[in-house]
């Protein structure tokens, strides 16, 4: 089995900056990529930003310019650099693996930001 453990969530500024950390652990072989995913107060929740373990990304029109996803793939952990953050930043946000050769999904628990305005 295996868990990922979202962390660097807290209370920041608008304009401000932070950086959450998705380690996982467990029986990993090789993943194939990782994704962050926002869910705002009574809101759905959206795929913001994701990465292959070879580096290709995507992200969500409302994040672009201002996150930036990697992966440290000797440490199986992602991270998601936020820069000049939003008041509609504020949510939980929830962390992805998808593992080779299955492509099986795991979830973590998620860490919440809150911007202030």
């Amino acid at each position: 089995q295996v868990q990922l453990v979202e962390s660097g969530g807290g209370l920041v500024q608008a304009g401000e900056s932070l950086t959450l950390s998705c380690a996982a652990s467990g029986s990993i072989n090789i993943i194939h990529d990782m994704a962050w995913y926002h869910q705002g107060l009574g809101e759905q929740r959206v795929l913001v930003a994701i990465i292959h373990r070879e580096g290709v990304t995507s992200y969500a029109d409302s994040v672009k310019g201002r996150f930036t996803i990697s992966i440290n793939n000797a440490k199986n952990t992602a991270y998601l650099q936020m820069i000049r953050v939003k008041p509609e930043d504020t949510g939980d946000y929830y962390c992805t693996a998808r593992l080779l050769p299955t492509l099986t999904e795991y979830w973590g628990q998620g860490t919440r930001v809150t911007v202030s305005s």
